[in-house]
């Protein structure tokens, strides 16, 4: 007679598999951030040798300096053992907004050092499917430690959003300069196109694509330089990036928002009347996106020079050069570039702009910069162009920075609710979502403030401009 044993395991409920997925990746994480922390204070301790050496100091010197980076050392560590929390900031004014939360300028209580916070949803993560995405994000802040990208100070989240501490950078974006402005001269265009490469090529040789390059991301300091902004693309697809997404997309625009028989002023003025709607919808534009991103044969790095080439159009025409009513117009527009990418006769520029735009807005097997940058630098457009000291040197267009808090150069905004549920949880229904909250593990991050590009504080907090 056979024998029947117990049933085999292997029908595991997926209550269970979750569960062992989540101990695996949370004990994974633990060791990796203790070996983590382990090679990036032996890092920083070979990279303070290195400089004392180059400097050429004196025993006595080395000996005060390693005494003065051990009190740091000590100093992270402590602070790597304090839970940040929203209780630890004091918001001041809503700055930003997007389809998924909001950015806010917020005061640290304990030091007063004053920082953008980016607030993203949870719910809305998982419910969009964006967690890559916003973990790509966070990673490439976390690694890109440079001049021209947006530092990020501190992560950290609640049971309902997630919270990146960034520079608070009070020039703005250059959407908001562009909406300010009918059209830029070449001379400021060279300026700003030439630090965008700069900041391209910075993330680019970190192994990164953008994805995203557009005005919305390009943010200004308070001396009116350029840094780089919004990596949520850095990984995979958003669907918004998808040929599919604008088949079949009712997107409705102001009645006024019409292309067809106008002349340049008129559509400059359109544009800008109806780009922030289109900066703000969950849609977005696919203004600025290269054809080869939209098709299913891959693309490479080279697809942020073809954005680039987007933006320097709009800088000297006044609206990009496939903008249409809808998003399924545009996207056609951009796929038949060779016919629409024209140059309206009334809006004279030069043929060294002209041949540029063209050189960044083509095939990408034809593309400027697929050498290496080097082939953009030394472009005719550029010529003149001190890359070396770009940043040292005045920006084109200069910000008037009146105190550290000041935001006179973003959109007023309304104050949201986004904060308050946080306070009390118990009526919210987070249950839906806190089975799944361990797919935002290790989110957390602090930076070790000692030595980072340029020091913790910008320079504008220190000398108090």
């Amino acid at each position: 007679m056979a024998m029947t044993g117990p049933a085999p395991c292997s029908s595991m409920s997926n209550h269970t598999k979750e569960r062992v997925t989540m101990t695996k990746v949370t004990l994974e994480n633990f060791y990796s951030n203790l070996i983590a922390q382990h090679e990036e204070r032996e890092m920083r301790q070979k990279k303070l040798e290195k400089v004392m050496e180059e400097e050429g100091l004196r025993d006595e010197e080395k000996r005060m300096r390693r005494s003065a980076h051990a009190r740091k050392e000590t100093e992270f560590l402590r602070l790597k053992r304090t839970r940040l929390g929203l209780e630890d900031f004091e918001s001041l004014k809503v700055i930003g907004r997007g389809a998924f939360g909001e950015v806010r300028l917020v005061q640290k209580k304990d030091t007063g050092h004053v920082y953008a916070m980016k607030i993203l949803r949870k719910a809305d993560m998982l419910e969009k499917e964006q967690v890559g995405h916003i973990r790509a994000e966070r990673d490439i802040l976390v690694e890109a430690d440079s001049l021209w990208v947006v530092k990020m100070f501190y992560s950290f989240q609640d049971k309902l959003n997630l919270y990146l501490i960034m520079e608070f950078l009070p020039g703005g974006d250059m959407m908001t300069l562009l909406m300010k402005k009918d059209t830029l001269s070449e001379e400021e265009t060279q300026f700003y196109i030439a630090e965008t490469v700069l900041a391209i090529d910075s993330i680019h040789q970190l192994g990164f694509i953008h994805r995203d390059i557009k005005p919305d991301n390009l943010l200004l300091d308070s001396k009116g330089h350029v840094k780089l902004s919004d990596f949520g693309l850095c990984t995979g697809l958003k669907k918004a990036h998808r040929t599919e997404f604008y088949r079949n997309l009712s997107h409705n625009l102001p009645s006024d928002f019409t292309f067809q028989n106008m002349n340049s002023k008129r559509k400059a003025e359109t544009w800008k009347r109806n780009r922030r709607q289109l900066a703000f919808s969950t849609v977005g534009t696919p203004d600025y996106i290269a054809p080869e991103v939209f098709m299913q044969t891959g693309y490479n790095k080279l697809c942020d020079w073809w954005s680039l080439g987007v933006i320097m159009y709009e800088m000297l025409i006044g609206y990009p050069p496939f903008c249409s009513e809808t998003p399924q117009e545009t996207y056609k527009k951009v796929m038949n570039w060779k016919e629409t990418l024209i140059f309206p006769p009334e809006v004279p520029i030069s043929e060294r702009a002209k041949d540029l735009i063209l050189r960044f807005c083509c095939e990408w097997e034809h593309r400027i910069g697929a050498p290496g940058v080097e082939e953009i630098k030394t472009n005719p457009f550029f010529e003149g162009v001190d890359w070396e000291h770009i940043r040292e040197r005045p920006a084109a267009i200069p910000i008037e920075i009146k105190s550290i808090d000041d935001t006179s150069n973003f959109d007023e905004f309304p104050e949201s609710d986004i904060l308050k549920p946080a306070v009390t949880t118990s009526n919210h229904p987070e249950t839906d979502y806190k089975n799944k909250d361990w797919v935002f593990i290790n989110y957390t991050y602090k930076r070790f403030e000692g030595l980072t590009a340029r020091g913790a504080i910008p320079s504008y907090m220190k000398d108090g401009k």
